[in-house]
């Protein structure tokens, strides 16, 4: 049997699997730190309760149970010996996986710019539970406005400044206005949420900046017209609990905002550098044209792992480059020709700003306003992994379309916090509790 080996259960791990099912004489163990695959361009509709986790996060074991020779293992990869061909892995005790093949897609990650210290105060969003907790902070954000005890605290509870106008800046920006202006605005009796400001910042010129030009207008009139307040030129300098500072044509000015979310940018996972060979200075791996590593032809790495010329760090770079792995492995067993160098085929982007509200750019056709909306449903709803998250999905569009109600919104008072200040948080809520009663004793 063939041993191969697959680092990382995101688009280009399990496209490449998937491809390998027909393969006779493989043996593949897909390794992943979750148990699940993510569907990350739907991630923002967790962090604002339109979808639930598991709508997007099918398990592994399920997407391949009839592929019998697929196992699928949760471990933690730390190291490959690529001489000895072998995976340092760790589960409940460390271990090696030996591989024929190997194909590394362990996506990417945050990146702070050098300023990780921000990632507790500013947190981005790559996965379910990162979904999770940024839904906590929005939703939690309305509750403390609701409980605040001076205007200047409310204020700050109801501004929210997402950094980083990109697909996903957008996409939160849209739907936290939305939140706050047809979801929550009659369910508040101390704040009114319709006048919630939100703050979309991005260093860049335009917003949406890999988009046409015409299509990037029009996605920066349909935020205007939500009410966000869309900031471009303007870096951010520095983040504290009560705010940000940043600097907008080199003169300082100061944010007030007690909810800050990161979506300004990537980097590549460690395990590229882990590699031991050549890696660009997001840590992507610089890769031959077939995607192989430059000296080890049996060792792959693609997705946003790999450096591309050409190849956007999205899903259907992912995609594609799982499937032409696949190809190569498989010309390999079975005798067949090489399939040549990865050529990628660049099928479009495409961002939402709000209900009805959309820009698609398929090359020579452009698209915006509800016929875009609608082009990003159906093209997302094909790539989900399960018919029944495809139909309850829709359902749960259309329940929030119409109904105006989202049902992912429970949080609860520990989830406010991180969880290294949770308990000092509540403690400290117990003492304002025992000194109310001590002071309503008679």
């Amino acid at each position: 049997m063939h041993r191969i080996v697959v680092v990382g259960g995101g688009f280009a791990g399990v496209r490449t699997v998937r491809r390998l099912a027909e393969v006779p004489g493989t043996e593949i163990t897909l390794v992943d730190r979750t148990n699940h695959f993510l569907f990350q361009p739907m991630l923002y509709q967790v962090a604002t309760g339109v979808l639930s986790g598991g709508q997007i996060s099918p398990a592994l074991r399920s997407i391949f149970r009839r592929q019998r020779n697929v196992r699928v293992l949760l471990s933690e990869v730390d190291g490959f010996d690529l001489e000895r061909r072998v995976v340092k892995a760790f589960g409940e005790h460390e271990y090696e996986l030996p591989y024929d093949t190997l194909v590394v897609a362990a996506g990417a990650t945050h990146s702070y710019f050098g300023r990780d210290d921000w990632a507790v105060l500013a947190p981005g969003m790559k996965t379910v539970d990162d979904a999770h907790r940024l839904r906590s902070m929005i939703l939690g954000a309305f509750e403390l406005a609701e409980a605040a005890e001076t205007e200047a605290e409310r204020q700050a509870w109801m501004t929210f400044a997402i950094v980083g106008a990109g697909p996903t800046g957008v996409e939160l920006a849209g739907q936290v206005a939305e939140l706050g202006q047809r979801i929550l605005a009659s369910e508040y009796r101390s704040v009114d949420t319709s006048q919630a400001r939100i703050v979309l910042l991005d260093s860049n010129a335009r917003v949406l900046k890999t988009f046409p030009e015409r299509l990037s207008a029009r996605a920066k009139a349909d935020l205007e017209f939500l009410g966000i307040d869309v900031r471009l030129g303007v870096r951010a300098v520095g983040i504290d609990p009560e705010g940000l500072d940043v600097k907008i044509a080199g003169e300082p000015a100061r944010i007030t905002a007690k909810t800050v979310i990161w979506a300004a940018g990537v980097k590549a996972s460690p395990l590229g550098a882990a590699l031991g060979v050549e890696v660009d200075g997001a840590g992507r791996v610089v890769v031959e044209p077939d995607l192989t590593v430059p000296g080890h032809p049996e060792v792959f790495a693609l997705g946003d792992m790999a450096a591309v010329p050409g190849v956007p760090g999205v899903a259907q770079g992912a995609i594609q480059g799982g499937e032409h792995v696949a190809r190569v492995i498989a010309a390999r067993l079975t005798g067949a020709p090489w399939p040549g160098p990865f050529r990628y085929k660049d099928k479009g982007s495409m961002a939402t700003i709000g209900r009805r509200r959309a820009v698609v750019d398929m090359g020579r056709r452009q698209l915006t306003g509800g016929a875009a909306y609608f082009a990003w449903g159906v093209i997302h709803l094909a790539y989900l992994t399960r018919w029944e998250d495809r139909i309850e999905a829709v359902w749960r569009w259309a329940f929030t379309g119409i109904g105006g109600s989202r049902r992912e919104r429970m949080i609860s008072i520990v989830s406010l916090v991180p969880e290294t200040t949770a308990r000092s948080v509540i403690l400290e809520l117990r003492r304002r509790r025992a000194e109310r009663l001590d002071q309503a004793r008679p």
